[in-house]
């Protein structure tokens, strides 16, 4: 050793991915605010026929032209009465004259002492306010007896008690489930304006990745985030420009993200968002556009870089399989949801019991893996354990899970039997 080198007792160390805290990364609220606050929809729209719209955004608040029902009908298999006719007790006879069926209404008028058997859905008949269930009469050859027991204006659904002429049968950014296109349907529409596509393009970023089905040498292995990153956008609907996987290199990332910018609204990438000599994602998004934020408080996940690559939103999320899993779900996924019109609504989380011991540091969440269950010995109760091993590149704790567990910044470790926010995937994917 030459008699210059100066020997020290510690090296200063930069805060990694490994440690619990760094004074640098963002609070995870606070980013996902931030994104969510420059989201804006898309100001683009297309009709569409309504069977080509389930999942899509409404752009326009849909009016109905109709009644619906578009006639006061029976709700109930029965008789249809004159309410005047209940007895105020004992019991009383009326003679059926007719019958009314749904599509089929009864030609004629009822008068007091009358009574139409009706079935469910038919036009109630001209005099008739009431319908009696038909297991609620005695019948007697033609005539039947009601009791007392029954209330004017039972069973019989009045028009426009769904929907009124003029009213509002849609408002403008709901994203369109199967009955609201039954319910676009029901008044006749068959066309809606909705909000454009969204257009996501994305690559994986690394010289160690090859594609599906080709062979592996030491060191390569298969490019499993641009399936995941496939699977979850495709249930999200938006229009996918897959750009494969981009090699290390500084001038081949920077071209990828020129192309993804000139072709989409969003570009997304996995991998390459650390600080290693071979990561050129920060590099470049810096060079070509606006990095806001590149660190959160979380595990897993930390390394998430946001910003803009001219006139495209910029998410560069993790290179291990579950961090992309999980920030695409907590922060990327709002945002495409946003950018496609519709509100952000705060996850529905539930508290459960949880039976296995938790480790943890307070410093940043965590999204640990978890299977919710129904508890046998109280119904009324949830538990939840966690799927195993939770190390990031782990991707089985993400097929094996149904939820996710979330421990709070300030969280030190759960113990078995205490209670935690659980966010069900069903909530989310």
């Amino acid at each position: 050793m030459s008699s210059n080198s100066t020997v020290t007792d510690s090296i200063e160390r930069d805060p990694s991915c490994m440690d619990d805290f760094d004074p640098n990364s963002m609070d995870a609220s606070i980013a996902l605010q931030l994104i969510l606050d420059q989201m804006e929809s898309l100001s683009t729209t297309e009709t569409v026929p309504i069977r080509d719209a389930l999942n899509r955004t409404l752009a326009e608040n849909i009016s109905s032209t109709i009644n619906v029902p578009g006639h006061t009908n029976s709700a109930m298999d029965g008789y249809a009465i004159d309410s005047n006719d209940i007895p105020n007790e004992g019991t009383k006879k009326l003679t059926n004259i007719g019958t009314a069926w749904a599509g089929r209404p009864y030609q004629g008028s009822v008068t007091q002492g009358e009574c139409i058997r009706i079935m469910t859905g038919a036009a109630m008949p001209e005099g008739t306010n009431t319908v009696i269930m038909q297991e609620h009469v005695q019948k007697d050859g033609d005539n039947i007896h009601i009791d007392q027991t029954n209330q004017a204006g039972q069973n019989v659904r009045q028009a426009g008690e769904d929907i009124p002429i003029g009213g509002t049968v849609l408002r403008q950014s709901k994203l369109l489930t199967p009955s609201d296109i039954g319910l676009l349907a029901s008044v006749g529409i068959t066309e809606v304006n909705v909000v454009k596509k969204l257009r996501v393009a994305f690559f994986s970023t690394g010289d160690e990745l090859r594609p599906v089905g080709s062979d592996l040498e030491l060191g390569q292995i298969y490019d499993s985030n641009r399936y995941t990153l496939h699977g979850m956008l495709t249930r999200l609907g938006v229009e996918i420009i897959d750009l494969g996987v981009i090699k290390d290199k500084q001038e081949a990332v920077q071209a990828a993200f020129i192309d993804a910018a000139d072709k989409a609204d969003v570009v997304i990438t996995s991998g390459g968002v650390s600080v290693g000599d071979a990561d050129f994602v920060k590099e470049t998004l810096e060079k070509l556009g606006k990095v806001n934020f590149w660190k959160v408080a979380m595990k897993p996940g930390r390394p998430l870089a946001f910003g803009k690559i001219k006139n495209a939103w910029f998410f560069g999320l993790p290179g291990n399989p579950v961090s992309v899993m999980v920030t695409f779900y907590m922060f990327v996924q709002p945002a495409l949801k946003k950018l496609s019109g519709c509100p952000y609504q705060t996850p529905l989380m539930i508290s459960a019991i949880c039976k296995t011991k938790l480790r943890k540091r307070p410093g940043r969440i965590e999204y640990q893996r978890g299977i919710l269950t129904q508890s046998k010995k109280d119904p009324t109760q949830y538990e939840v354990i966690k799927t195993g091993e939770q190390g990031s590149g782990i991707l089985r704790s993400m097929s094996d899970a149904n939820c996710f567990i979330i421990l709070p910044m300030e969280s030190s470790g759960i113990d078995e039997g205490d209670k935690v926010q659980v966010l069900p995937f069903s909530t989310i994917i």
